[in-house]
């Protein structure tokens, strides 16, 4: 690791210091990677941002904005207009207009052609978005240039091309657009969600209203220009900004037709409650506590290659990890000092750098709920490794940890930590497997790892999850549904399945 953790306390306040067992960091063997850090200078932010309403950027009427930060050194970004009532009237009112105007009159085949032309410009502008993401969110760049853009581009190609073909989808032979969607996304992958939501709104004919989460506002108002620049028609999609209050403002508000929401199962819960009643049409994608199920059989160096990627990609901040490694008892002494080696190899630090594997933690509140869990763990008797290395002394990091010794009845094991913390139970049979990963309120994702086919359709047959993965984990495509069960929130984002979550079914 170029910046990495000491082992004793993963949750230290001190972060620029060695603690614990006073183990040295380890001597450099020669093989250091050098820096090689991707340029600021594709970058252009302003001062401040205003609200995209109506095909143009307007101030907010309330005359508030928040300061959005770099989480890996904490340096302001830029200043942010905060959506108050009167601002999401005038965007709802816009995106109305809009759909009742030349976007609800437009042929599907017309439709599809925007969104052709966003993709297109997505991936032209690429390089300059993955970085823009990378300040804002703390992810390593190297994820936002080969995983996040790469994605957000399918997505609007995927979508584009269902456009003129809605009456193949086995939806009725003429489904029609709901209305005005009111859509909800959270700061893990800021502007991946952006592209789950807007496109099969889009491609179905419906308009938007967005609100991305307030640490994480960039790349959406990035993605208004994008609009421009594709010459949307004014109102089609519109971006509002601003915290909770903002959200809660547009999932309540009368003019809207459809709400989607991606983020924690506590905020679903009353975006539920406050949609009941209404008519509204309602998708939810929220919390996680993914099992990841190792067999005996199982390729262990394969196994752990998984195991790293379904716990530390994205330093953690992901709804379907695979925050609960279930790893048959028989194999666990032979895999866990695998997985450690291979963690002691991840490259923790500057986002930027093409080098870093695990980058900063969102926010400053994140990286305190990461802490409390973790030494949570550890109170109730878990034993904590973390590899041995120090972290930035700005910024809010947490070093990559490992929990062993974990029960059912340990909170690490039933509650989601949103961070690089991964837990880790045995089981003996096949069915005490099953019974672990699905003793949870979660129901989002799983991976199962063995080389017999008949073992893992078995398995995946009885997990309670909305997305199995065998034999990998977190692999995605914009042609696969994706969504969960129980407290992981209902109805499916991409692939034929979701288009239905916005399209009335013709009788």
């Amino acid at each position: 690791m170029a910046e990495q953790p000491d082992r004793a306390d993963p949750g230290a306040a001190d972060r620029g210091r060695p603690h614990g067992t006073g183990r040295p960091d380890p001597a450099p063997t020669g093989l250091e990677y050098a820096p090689a850090p991707e340029s600021r200078a594709v970058v252009s932010l302003r001062t401040s941002y205003e609200l995209f309403i109506d095909g143009e950027f307007t101030p907010a009427k309330s005359g508030e904005e928040l300061t959005t930060v770099n989480p890996a050194d904490e340096e302001p970004l830029a200043r942010v207009a905060v959506a108050g009532a009167a601002d999401i009237d005038r965007a709802v009112a816009a995106a109305r207009r809009a759909y009742e105007g030349a976007w609800g009159r437009m042929s599907g085949a017309e439709r599809g052609k925007y969104l052709f032309r966003i993709a297109r410009i997505i991936q032209e502008r690429s390089r300059e978005l993955a970085v823009l993401e990378s300040l804002d969110n703390g992810k390593p760049i190297k994820e936002t240039r080969d995983v996040d853009l790469p994605l957000v581009a399918a997505h609007f190609f995927y979508h584009a091309g269902w456009a003129d073909k809605l009456s193949h989808a086995g939806l009725g032979p003429a489904p029609r657009p709901l209305g005005v969607a009111a859509q909800v996304i959270p700061w893990n992958f800021p502007l991946l969600m952006l592209a789950w939501k807007i496109a099969p709104a889009l491609a179905t004919g419906n308009t938007v209203v967005l609100k991305p989460a307030e640490t994480t506002p960039l790349t959406a108002l990035a993605f208004a220009g994008i609009c421009q620049e594709a010459d949307l028609p004014p109102g089609v999609v519109n971006i509002v900004t601003g915290a909770g209050d903002t959200g809660r403002a547009l999932v309540a508000h009368p003019g809207t037709d459809k709400v989607a929401f991606t983020g924690s199962t506590e905020v679903g819960r009353e975006i539920a409650r406050a949609v009941a009643g209404t008519g509204k049409r309602l998708t939810l994608e929220l919390g996680g506590k993914g099992a990841n199920i190792v067999y005996d059989d199982a390729a262990l160096d394969q196994a752990v290659e998984g195991i790293v990627s379904g716990i530390f990609f994205n330093q953690g901040h992901v709804c379907c990890a695979g925050s609960r490694l279930l790893v048959q008892e028989s194999v666990a002494d032979e895999l866990l000092p695998r997985l450690r080696a291979r963690i002691e190899r991840l490259r923790l630090g500057d986002p930027l750098d093409k080098n870093t594997d695990i980058g900063a933690i969102n926010s400053a509140a994140q990286l305190d709920r990461i802490r409390e869990l973790a030494r949570a763990g550890a109170d109730e008797g878990a034993e904590s490794w973390s590899p041995a290395c120090r972290l930035p002394e700005r910024g809010y990091w947490f070093p990559p940890t490992v929990l062993t010794g974990v029960t059912q009845a340990h909170r690490v094991a039933r509650e989601e930590i949103f961070g690089p913390v991964l837990s880790v139970l045995t089981f003996r049979t096949p069915e005490e497997a099953v019974a672990k990963a699905n003793n949870t309120p979660y129901g989002l994702s799983a991976g199962v790892w063995t080389e017999k086919g008949s073992r893992m359709l078995w398995t995946a047959e009885r997990l309670r999850a909305g997305v199995v993965w065998s034999n990998t984990f977190n692999k995605f495509d914009p042609a696969s549904p994706f969504g969960g069960y129980k407290e992981s929130g209902y109805g499916r984002e991409g692939g034929r399945h979701g288009l239905e979550a916005y399209l009335v079914h013709a009788a």
